[in-house]
């Protein structure tokens, strides 16, 4: 059996989903336009240089929707799914997933993104396993704006992800090739830690260090 754990933002679709979604929150008016716009964009920048507070982004991010009734912040998020994120789901990438579930192979989205945001999109990818930064809740089930556990950031996603096959029953020494595509060099422990990576739709600096370690580079999206 083999293990492929895809990367998503930027990695199978092409735009960054927790930046799209504050950008969302910013046009139905449940953020502050100026200021929250420039410092999403600026959190985005962070995290394009590997220096993101994962922990401050996600009280920042969580802040303007995290008190809203529910059934308010459930129509937000089905209204966004629909008119930005479904675009973004590319047939390239849909087959890529599918034809790893077609070989029987274990498969996960490993992401850094929160998990109310990306579940709808491993739904759309037909993935179950998802593998995303979960929301501290409190005892009435409310976000509070700091995380649960590890966050599936940097190195945190090798520990994520021996945590879940843990869970499972199983460990990196059952598969005979542990496939991962990203797009990101923050992604280089847990492309490291695999048996196969893919530098996918990589950045400068991904697609440098994928040349250097002679790694194969995939590009999905032109």
């Amino acid at each position: 059996m083999n293990l492929a754990l895809f990367d998503l933002d930027g990695t199978l679709i092409e735009k960054d989903s927790d930046h799209a979604f504050g950008e969302w929150l910013v046009a139905l008016g449940w953020a502050q336009a100026d200021e929250f716009a420039a410092r999403n964009d600026e959190f985005y920048r962070q995290y394009q240089r590997g220096e993101l507070d994962v922990h401050a982004y996600v009280e920042f991010a969580t802040a303007p929707w995290r008190d809203r009734p529910a059934s308010e912040f459930q129509e937000a998020m089905t209204r966004f799914m629909a008119a930005v994120m479904r675009p973004q789901l590319r047939p390239s990438a849909i087959e890529l997933v599918a034809a790893h579930r077609r070989a029987g192979d274990l498969v996960a989205i490993v992401t850094s993104t929160n998990e109310v945001v990306t579940r709808p999109l491993a739904d759309a990818f037909g993935v179950e396993h998802l593998l995303a930064t979960r929301l501290e809740r409190n005892a009435h089930g409310h976000v509070t704006g700091r995380i649960d556990g590890v966050p599936t950031f940097q190195r945190g996603k090798v520990l994520r992800v021996q945590q879940w096959l843990a869970s499972l029953g199983h460990a990196a020494g059952d598969f005979e090739h542990i496939w991962c595509y990203s797009d990101s060099p923050n992604d280089l422990p847990l492309m490291e830690w695999s048996s196969r990576p893919v530098a996918t739709n990589p950045n400068a600096a991904l697609a440098e260090a994928a040349r250097q370690r002679g790694w194969p580079i995939l590009r999905l999206f032109t």
